[in-house]
């Protein structure tokens, strides 16, 4: 960290401070909406002891930042998208992946840490609380994090596998405009054209 004279702090580029991202308005509503559906699961007995209320908050929220991280979120914060087809025909369905092109946006990397640890530490914490109900034999409530388990995963897997196909696609499309992988086949064309000759 550097000091200019003044005594303030100027955090480095990555770091965790919601004041270095790119995009903070939409970054801060997808912490929000990440963590306000364990906030009423958690604490929502302190407040009243009707559990349908609080099952019914849980699930809205939880809809809400399934929705919002992967129409909102995921596409500004990191540039992925992803969705789920069916073909009409057969009704058969497969995932659709979409990432910004890398050399027309850069990613902020304080954006993306924020992401990526969100990502993954809200199925963690589903995953613990389901034992935690298990435990405590509420099966009532082991229906609401079941719920909440299988939408968390289901953003989880998605965006993981949008940042492989990103990452494979990234990789390929350099190859393929650096010339090297277009220098190889045609060599390889060339190469072949002049032993069938012999």
């Amino acid at each position: 960290m550097e000091s200019n004279g003044n005594t303030q702090d100027v955090a480095a580029p990555g770091s965790l401070s919601w004041r270095l991202s790119s995009h903070p308005i939409t970054l801060l509503s997808f912490l929000g909406f990440r963590t306000s559906s364990l906030f009423v699961y958690l604490f929502g007995l302190l407040f009243t002891t009707n559990f349908i209320l609080i099952f019914i908050i849980t699930i809205l929220l939880l809809a809400a930042d399934f929705y919002y991280l992967k129409n909102i979120a995921g596409r500004r914060l990191v540039g992925l998208r992803w969705w789920n087809e069916v073909n009409t025909q057969d009704g058969t369905s497969h995932w659709v992946f979409e990432s910004s092109d890398p050399n027309v946006r850069t990613i902020n990397a304080t954006d993306s840490r924020f992401f990526w640890m969100a990502l993954y530490l809200q199925p963690l914490l589903w995953i613990a609380l389901a034992v935690v109900a298990v435990v405590r034999l509420e099966f009532i409530w082991l229906s609401l994090v079941v719920i909440a388990m299988v939408l968390t995963i289901t953003n989880t897997l998605a965006f993981s596998r949008c940042d492989k196909f990103s990452q494979a696609n990234n990789l390929a499309s350099s190859a393929v405009l650096s010339g090297g992988l277009a220098r190889s086949v045609a060599s390889g064309i060339v190469s072949r054209m002049f032993r069938g000759e012999r």
